[in-house]
């Protein structure tokens, strides 16, 4: 029995149900047993709430004030020099959030993929890799139904004419390239450079000639050639992580020593993290703040591309707040916006810093902490989730197809939407987790269907805003993800528990079974019978005597 007991709390521990206790008991909302403490005041129980969810107050504050601030500075006509200054405390946040991602991914995905058997580990890889991949086909087709509803590119007569530069445009590259790109940076060359280099393919043109019977020509010939541009390959860094992880699982008692050290790494990543969050609200102002105030020509920004804008935004949040929390509800039954409310940290620190990879520390802490997701499944997926999933680049993406479409009078057929639906789904996965990472991979889809790459100056133009919203849809679906899988876990585990206490009972009551079988009434009798004989021997040598 005892051995039973510690079975049973391990469990609890490895599946998260001690935090899911604290939260059911009250403690994670601030509030007492008032049985044992009696009736409190009501500016007690504020006081006490107000203090267990003082982070996310002041997260969300920060967002609101930083708002108004930029509003507020924006009259103040500020040079260029003065709005970096001003913008200086937003940016410690973000390069604090990216000191801590390298250690973060690579020690979290290195200790789940050894702490995790390994047909648990494909099993829980493969669903939440169906899980990614079909919200993220929901959210294509959201964006393009909401695109050919709402018509952003049917807006004005002529194109908008913005002061936008096209240095951020980025080169028109082969849809073969840009995929055979995307396995290349699955496996880097040089561990160390995919910290903060990837693979990109150039093009450079040569003058070949070509030799007829008569007469001697050249042609110019386009040839692909690589180079290592600058970006973390988070996607290379993630395959080596699982692989060296099981690796180490595979070495066994050998492997074990150095599975402790990633595990430690990790914990100590973790209290990192939890020191920068308590910095996270005033980066979070100044972020926003500082981007507010950059913004030019904001009226005529919205005018032109307004119904952009409002394309976008809707659809991220029929995605958001629809779509996502009605699947959790559908597999779980249980209340999606409660799991939500235990996010809106990790939400407003997304909607701060424009960056998934970014935001995915305090992620991990919040779906820990907050939602009682095990720490086995949040720091193994939630890595992987911040690199393939894209469902709010991918929604974007789909909608600025259409509004270029629209724009240039180039009606779409059936076979180009669907192009944009798999091209959209498929090329999110190579995205960046940073900033405008979305519009480096919308080059892929305007090409594939044939649309003139010049119009993403147009898109760039209003990316500070849009990205902010894609960044909260990508990881709202990485951390409904996680909550998804807990539950799957949790339902195993419930499963296997009730057929050993099924076992057990069967154990105790086979006895009583036995002898009243059949069988054991025939072995007494054979035993009885035995027994008689055995008796009638003596008698029977005595009368020969």
């Amino acid at each position: 029995m005892a051995e039973k007991v510690s079975i049973e709390e391990d469990m609890k521990s490895a599946n998260g149900a001690a935090h899911l206790e604290e939260q059911e008991s009250g403690m994670a909302n601030g509030l007492t047993d008032r049985k044992k403490n009696g009736p409190e005041a009501l500016s007690e129980k504020l006081k006490r709430i107000a203090k267990a969810n003082l982070l996310v107050i002041l997260t969300v504050a920060g967002v609101i004030v930083g708002v108004l601030i930029g509003l507020a500075v924006r009259s103040a006509h500020l040079s260029n020099t003065q709005i970096i200054y001003f913008g200086f405390p937003g940016e410690l946040l973000i390069r604090l959030l990216k000191m801590i991602i390298i250690p973060l991914v690579v020690c979290s995905l290195v200790s789940g993929a050894a702490s995790i058997d390994p047909k648990a580990l494909g099993k829980l890889g493969g669903w939440a890799m169906l899980f990614f991949l079909v919200t993220t086909l929901i959210a294509s087709a959201i964006g393009v139904i909401m695109a050919f509803i709402i018509r952003p590119g049917t807006l004005t007569s002529s194109k908008p004419s913005l002061s936008v530069s096209n240095d951020g445009v980025p080169q028109s590259k082969e849809v073969v390239d840009s995929f055979l790109d995307l396995v290349r940076n699955i496996f880097p060359s040089n561990l160390v450079a995919a910290a903060f280099q990837s693979y990109a393919t150039s093009y450079k043109f040569v003058k070949v000639q070509k030799n007829d019977s008569a007469n001697v020509s050249y042609i110019v010939e386009k040839v692909p050639y690589g180079a290592d541009v600058d970006g973390m390959n988070i996607l290379g860094l993630v395959v080596f992580a699982i692989v060296f992880g099981v690796a180490l699982r595979k070495l066994g008692e050998e492997g074990e020593i150095l599975i402790k050290f990633f595990n430690s790494f990790n914990e100590a990543t973790m209290v990192l993290v939890s020191w920068i969050m308590w910095y996270a609200p005033l980066g979070i102002m100044f972020l926003v703040a500082g981007k507010i105030v950059e913004m030019e020509e904001v009226g005529l920004l919205f005018a032109s591309l307004g119904k952009y804008i409002a394309c976008c935004v809707i659809g991220h949040m029929v995605h958001g707040l629809l779509v996502l929390p009605l699947i959790y509800f559908i597999f779980t039954r249980k209340n999606p916006f409660t799991f939500l409310l235990g996010l809106v940290t990790a939400l407003a620190t997304a909607f701060g810093t424009s960056s998934s990879s970014a935001t995915l520390p305090l992620m991990m802490k919040c779906v820990e902490e907050k939602n009682g997701v095990s720490k086995q499944i949040s720091r193994f997926i939630l890595p992987i989730g911040a690199t393939v999933n894209m469902d709010g680049a991918a929604l974007f993406q789909c909608v600025a197809a259409v509004f270029i479409a629209q724009l240039n009078n180039q009606p779409l057929n059936f076979i180009q939407v669907i192009t944009i639906l798999v091209t959209a789904t498929a090329s999110s996965v190579g995205a960046a987790g940073i900033p405008a990472g979305g519009v480096l991979t919308l080059a892929i889809i305007l090409e594939a269907v044939g649309l003139p790459t010049n119009d993403i100056s147009l898109i760039l133009a209003v990316d500070w805003l849009v990205d902010r919203t894609c960044t909260v849809i990508n990881v709202e679906g990485d951390a409904f993800g996680a909550g998804l899988l807990q539950h799957f876990v949790d339902r195993n585990a419930k499963q296997e528990e009730g057929a050993e206490l099924s076992e057990v009972r069967l154990e105790g009551i086979r006895p009583t079974q036995q002898e009243s079988s059949p069988l054991v009434a025939k072995s007494k009798e054979a035993l009885e019978e035995g027994v008689a004989i055995a008796a009638a021997r003596p008698s029977e040598k005595e009368s020969i005597m």
